[in-house]
């Protein structure tokens, strides 16, 4: 049994939740795995996760069981194929009677009938024999729904059964530890009330929501798909001209900017892998050469922040970030929240442009960075929340990051990888680096506004 969580953060609505569900799901990633949503809530979070891990999406129709004069509460779940799971210590603290049970059961199996009819119509149900299927909900309360979808897949002929959830009960694991081989929850707060009360926005999901959902995943468009964008372009920065890639997915919710200072820039494979992580997330991306061909030699270009900094700071502008100022000319991008990624002296440069640009910039992530290189009172000015991301095999560096933490006055976090050297070339070490960048830049960037949101 494996497990992963974290502390509790709230949710702006059921699709960010699966943005963020999304990222701790990567290593899920294959053509074995399937998605299995809960309808009616379980069905955005889970379209999501689907569309970042190129997974198709089924569903399994469950209903809650509740206390006749407490609906809320559940005593049980039915399912599909006649599965019926009941919590005996809630039926007798309840004192529900045989009867009521039975009247209860009555009732939500003829709506389980029309919703399963509504929801699949003559779609097949997804063939689960000898695959990895992700269970997945908008939150976990009693359990008895998610325990009653588990079974359902399991006996369909699921060969992996991982239980997925935004938010649960501390005890979640406790509870439910027999009916997966894997459960993940984004946050486990602690109380833990209705699971409403971890969400901005936590309206009801509506049958035609959940219709337009399924069909857009049958036809394998991202939720509320539109054109995306994956160009090359041209900054005009300071004399100079530098090539990026920006890659802006539909919908896109916010737009990352990638640093680094070694001259390796948008051909970076690591930066690229950990892009295209973020991109299925549902983040922009821009990877670019702060350097051009010709001041690469000069290592000294490499370790000069103000130089680096300054034309991070000048592409972060062009791309429109919300409260960025007038300088935009990217109009993919424009009121998209921004965020840097600074991988060795990008890190450094990330960090200055985070001084300058104040509120414009919304969160940084640094991948086995230099933060040191940066001037002590541009840490003291940094405000954007900050993610230091090293390698457990890289003391050096850790410990330099130690000590740029303590100059920060910033939301800080520091992420030590296990088994991961500078590089970050121990086989699953990257894939973390992305898990922790998307989770950071998606729990800190606000909704977007304006003409480059969805």
């Amino acid at each position: 049994m494996h497990v992963t969580g974290t502390h509790f953060t709230r949710f702006a609505d059921r699709t960010e939740a699966g943005r963020r569900l999304a990222a701790r799901l990567g290593h899920l990633a294959g053509p074995d795995t399937v998605i299995v949503a809960l309808p009616r809530g379980g069905v955005p979070v889970a379209a999501e996760v689907a569309a970042a891990l190129g997974a198709p999406l089924d569903i399994c129709v469950i209903r809650k069981l509740g206390v006749p004069y407490q609906p809320e509460l559940g005593m049980g779940a039915i399912g599909e194929d006649g599965v019926r799971v009941l919590n005996e210590q809630v039926i007798r603290f309840s004192s529900v009677t045989d009867g009521q049970l039975a009247e209860v059961e009555r009732r939500e199996r003829t709506e389980l009938a029309r919703r399963a009819r509504r929801y699949r119509g003559d779609r097949p149900r997804a063939d689960l024999r000898g695959r990895t299927v992700v269970v997945v909900d908008d939150g976990i309360a009693t359990g008895s729904t998610a325990r009653a979808a588990c079974r359902i897949v399991r006996e369909r002929g699921a060969a992996r059964v991982v239980l997925a959830v935004p938010v649960a009960p501390a005890d979640w694991a406790e509870r439910l530890d027999e009916v997966a081989d894997e459960l993940v929850c984004v946050d486990t707060p602690s109380p833990f009330y209705a699971i409403g009360g971890f969400y901005a926005d936590f309206s009801q999901t509506e049958d035609e929501e959940v219709l337009r959902l399924l069909a857009e995943a049958a036809r394998g468009d991202p939720p509320g798909a539109s054109a995306g964008v994956d160009r090359e372009l041209l900054l005009p920065v300071a004399g100079v001209r530098l090539a990026g890639r920006l890659t802006v997915p539909a919908g896109a919710r916010g737009v990352v900017v990638f640093a680094h200072g070694s001259g390796s820039g948008r051909h970076s494979p690591r930066n690229r892998h950990v892009a295209e992580y973020l991109n299925r997330t549902g983040l922009a991306t821009l990877l670019f050469d702060l350097l051009t061909e010709a001041e690469e030699p000069d290592r000294r270009n490499v370790f000069d922040v103000a130089l680096l900094g300054g034309r991070l700071t000048a592409v972060a502008r062009r791309l429109g970030p919300a409260e960025g100022g007038p300088d935009a000319t990217v109009p993919e991008t424009r009121g998209l929240p921004l965020g840097l990624f600074g991988a060795s002296t990008g890190a450094a440069a990330a960090l200055h442009t985070a001084a300058e640009l104040g509120p414009a910039v919304r969160a940084v992530v640094s991948r086995g960075g230099r933060p040191d290189l940066a001037a002590p009172d541009t840490l003291a000015r940094v405000r954007a929340p900050t993610l230091l991301v090293v390698g457990s095999l890289d003391p050096t560096v850790l410990d330099l990051n130690r000590r740029a933490r303590s100059r920060l006055r910033c939301e800080t976090g520091l992420a030590v990888v296990p088994h991961a050297s500078h590089l970050f070339e121990e086989p699953g070490t990257l894939d973390r680096v992305a898990e922790l960048a998307a989770d950071w830049f998606l729990r800190h960037l606000p909704r977007p506004v304006g003409p480059g949101s969805a």
